[in-house]
């Protein structure tokens, strides 16, 4: 890549972005699945079901059960878990803190939260505060892949859509930018492929959020 992405501002994914969440999804099936009276499913088939539950696609043939009732403890384990089983990406604290001196922050995250509790997950690791709004999905009508969370982080920041940059693991965070009229890059420190990430066309995929700085533009 030859011309850097020039920013203002960052919006940035939590979950295979900021923090790695994988020991907490399967955590998350595991329990669920020992209610169910069954036993876990392998990692990889694990790990694909917060993959298609954030794109809002069926997760039948890998529960192969009562949806609803995994879901139910999935979901509410996942949520208490996170705080003692995320840990920050390499280099996370170092790498935000160089980015937050040269653009404002932002956190987006689809987890159906309290801001609260994924402030106190952050504060743990001395994040929280490189972050000046952060939105949770209960914070908004229509989540990601809407451009709606985006939208009002941009005014909360008192920047312009066109100049900040969605930055997460995520198909649905490539497609909400796009729809938000953001930039977009993708990290390939989460869930998925750089060949599912490639297909929806960010502007730029990076290793991990360590290589912003190398990539953006935070001239005038």
């Amino acid at each position: 890549m030859n011309q850097k992405l020039k920013v203002k501002g960052i919006l940035f994914d939590l979950d295979g972005t900021i923090v790695d969440s994988k020991a907490a999804y399967l955590e998350a099936a595991r329990k669920a699945f020992a209610v169910l009276g069954r036993d876990p499913i392998e990692a990889p088939e694990a790990l694909e079901i917060p993959k298609r539950l954030e794109q809002g696609l069926p997760i039948t043939d890998l529960v192969r059960a009562n949806v609803h009732a995994f879901l139910d403890t999935y979901l509410k384990t996942y949520y208490s878990v996170t705080k003692s089983l995320t840990r920050p990406v390499i280099n996370a604290r170092a790498t935000l803190e160089v980015l937050s001196l040269k653009a404002k922050l932002a956190l987006i995250t689809m987890r159906f939260v309290p801001r609260s509790s994924v402030v106190d997950e952050l504060d743990q690791f001395g994040l929280a505060g490189f972050f000046a709004y952060i939105v949770t999905a209960m914070d908004t009508i229509e989540p990601k892949p809407s451009p709606k969370s985006l939208i009002s982080a941009v005014k909360a920041l008192d920047v312009d859509i066109c100049d900040c940059v969605i930055v997460g693991d995520s198909v649905v965070d490539v497609r909400a930018g796009k729809s938000a009229g953001a930039m977009t890059v993708a990290v390939l420190s989460g869930l998925y492929t750089r060949e599912e990430l490639s297909m929806e066309k960010p502007d730029l995929i990076v290793k991990d959020i360590t290589e912003l700085p190398i990539f953006l533009d935070f001239g005038p």
